[in-house]
């Protein structure tokens, strides 16, 4: 028989609607049964893509005996991180604190006040590796909770007191200077793997963020250094296991140094930040490499994570069918030579094992490999490699697919309105841009209210009950900021407006500027949540930093300037220090830095050809975080194009940075130098 569950709209929890163990959504009737029966909570964090989020439930939580315990001594309650972000990020700031680590599944006991008092993350359902066994732990917890219940309460106390008392450092509220972006590239440059690409060691994830500010710093100061790792890290990630060499796309990390094996699940944020990162390195450089990733990384996520309702679904599974009705981590992706053979014949097997650096030992595991391209001498007839991947393609599409998230999460739309919008500008690509609008209309139609506040989550066409938090405001105002750009429609930086007003309304501490992920208004948990950190998508600090400027150089606003200069002032701070994790900070940085540029298109009509150079030379500007209004000479579409005439009748370009022009522009060239300098 169902369980509570069965209504919910996060595809996780429906997972784990049939489950024996009575579970509770995340709500205050959950705690107050936990009152009502004196017993502690057990909260369970996790997510529909996660491997072990999936081992524990098949050993634990679809176990009978395990699920009579539970339901006999706690009030067990399931939450989906992507759906709320804001409890997942209390508790596992209060796991790391507590062990030095932290992941999901994350497992925290809670006293009927929500005060977490014991954690842990994976339990086998037998003592393992030094770890004591699910059951173990839930006798062991529900023992101290009726023996020594003062002791537990004292500690869960405790813990509450301590995560109240940790401040994040604000710097000084000021904006980073050249010399706090250079001590981050300096601090990159130590960090980074000069053979394989990337930062660190394994696991090793692709660092979407850090290379945009690798970007954005090169195009300002013209450091060779910061381009090369940029390019370098690129090349290896795409040539890697961790890019699908058939259907295009980026897995989550890679669990090995080389980028060779990934693990298998696929994020809708991963895709769409590194869509954008590619379509700027062609942007930056003509690589071929870069815009073939681009586009097929864009063609994967309308391809396969479009919904029917034209938002973007949230990941792929790793995990999917073998063939034998066992799901198996990466089942969908590897091959074997027997199987190369068996789809293509043994000539073409012969090749594709060289071209895709398939082994009789495999890279993988049971004799598979993942499909890699390897730095080869030799050339290769690219008819040949084409049909073989068409084929490969055609026998993949054969196997079970893994299982799809399909709820629709407000800030992972924005970033992919924002990387579909600008690919399909840069490469003639309106199907892209149209992809890009049809998830913005989905989000006004369905994610806003009258007030234009955000509900985070929807699915099949309904929207979720959970409050948007300040990365979706802050990322979906990126994405509307680069449709209005791309598409000329003032409607877009309008609705950015409406978002980011709310940033500064009910996210943003009034005295220090610091930002808050929950609002003001928002449901009160043991602690608000606050990280200014990048970690798999940009943090909505660094996020609202970047919205807010520029929207501030789209319009003048003077408060909105302010606010974005104010957030920087940690990235001051965190910047030298730890920039990997401050990638998305650093980038905006680079745009406070160099203006951003103001760029204004005026002419007849999109449709006008002198119009359309400009502004797609406009669009192909390398200057960090440089805004683009396009518009007739008396539209009232974006501020910037006010009291801006033709000249000599021609379509012009205006360029304006720290409250200074350049004389207006009839020529693309110039306007190129003008954007590139």
């Amino acid at each position: 028989m169902p369980n509570r569950l069965a209504h919910e709209t996060s595809p996780y929890l429906l997972q784990h609607a049939d489950n024996p163990v009575d579970w509770w959504p995340w709500s205050a009737d959950a705690f107050e049964e936990a009152r009502k029966r004196n017993v502690p909570v057990l909260l369970s964090v996790g997510y529909s893509s996660c491997h072990w989020c999936h081992v524990m439930a098949h050993e634990s939580f679809e176990d009978q005996q395990t699920a009579e315990y539970l339901n006999a001594h706690y009030v067990s309650v399931k939450v989906d991180r992507e759906e709320r972000p804001d409890v997942d990020a209390v508790y596992m700031e209060a796991v790391q604190a507590a062990t030095g680590q932290g992941g999901w599944p994350m497992t925290v006991f809670l006293t009927p006040d929500a005060e977490p008092f014991y954690f842990g993350t994976y339990f086998p359902p037998s003592p393992r590796q030094g770890m004591p066994s699910f059951r173990q732990v839930l006798q062991g917890v529900h023992q101290a909770w009726e023996e020594r219940r003062d002791e537990v309460t004292e500690v869960a106390g405790k813990i509450v007191r301590d995560l109240a008392g940790r401040e994040i450092s604000y710097g000084d509220a000021q904006t980073p200077g050249e010399q706090e972006l250079a001590q981050a590239l300096l601090a990159l440059t130590r960090e980074y793997d000069p053979q394989r690409g990337g930062f660190g060691g394994a696991p090793k994830f692709p660092p979407s963020m850090v290379l945009e500010f690798l970007l954005r710093h090169h195009a300002r100061t013209g450091a060779e250094g910061a381009l090369q790792m940029a390019q370098d890290t690129c090349e290896r990630m795409a040539r890697g296991g961790i890019y699908d060499q058939l259907g295009g796309g980026f897995a989550r990390y890679s669990v090995d140094r080389d980028w060779i094996v990934p693990h298998f699940e696929k994020m809708l944020y991963d895709n769409a930040l590194l869509c954008r990162v590619y379509a700027h390195l062609w942007r930056a450089t003509g690589s071929e490499l870069a815009r073939r990733v681009a586009l097929e990384t864009a063609d994967f996520m309308v391809r396969e994570l479009r919904t029917a309702e034209g938002g973007f679904a949230s990941a792929l599974d790793a995990d999917s069918d073998d063939g034998t009705g066992k799901h198996v981590e990466g089942a969908y992706y590897a091959w074997t030579p027997g199987q190369l053979r068996e789809a293509l014949g043994e000539q073409d097997a012969e090749l594709a094992v060289q071209y895709f650096g398939v082994t009789e030992e495999g890279t993988f595991e049971h004799g598979q490999s993942v499909l890699q391209l390897p730095q080869q001498d030799g050339l290769f007839d690219a008819g040949k490699i084409a049909s073989i991947r068409e084929r490969l393609l055609a026998k993949r599409a054969e196997r079970p697919a893994p299982g799809r998230d399909d709820k629709v999460v407000a800030a992972w739309n924005g970033l992919a309105i924002a990387a579909l919008a600008e690919t399909g500008a840069y490469f003639d690509r309106p199907d892209l841009v149209e992809a890009a609008l049809a998830a913005a209309d989905l989000l006004v139609r369905l994610h806003l209210d009258e007030q234009a506040r955000l509900t985070r989550t929807s699915k099949d066409g309904h929207a979720g009950a959970n409050a948007g938090v300040l990365e979706d405001y802050a990322d979906v105002a990126e994405g509307f900021l680069a449709l209005a750009s791309v598409t000329g429609e003032g409607v877009w930086l309008e609705f950015a407006g409406f978002l980011l007003d709310h940033v500064l309304a009910r996210f943003t501490d009034e005295e220090s500027g610091a930002l808050f992920d929950t609002a003001a208004d928002a449901e009160r948990l043991i602690r608000r949540p606050q990280d200014p950190t990048d970690n798999a998508a940009p943090s909505g600090w660094s996020a609202a930093a970047g919205a807010l400027l520029s929207y501030a150089a789209h319009t003048g606003s003077e408060p909105h300037r302010t606010a974005a200069e104010q957030a920087l002032g940690v990235v001051k701070a965190l910047g030298p220090r730890v920039p990997r994790f401050i990638g998305w900070g650093l980038a905006a940085a680079e745009a406070a830095l160099d203006g951003p540029r103001e760029v204004a298109i005026v002419g007849p009509s999109l449709d006008h050809e002198g119009t359309r150079t400009l502004h797609r030379t406009a669009l192909l500007g390398t200057a960090p975080g440089a805004v683009v209004a396009v518009g007739a000479p008396e539209s009232d579409e974006f501020p910037l194009l006010a009291d801006r005439p033709l000249v000599g009748g021609e379509p012009a370009a205006y360029v304006c940075r720290n409250f200074t022009c350049d004389a207006p522009t009839t020529e693309a060239d110039s306007l190129r130098a003008a954007l590139s300098d």
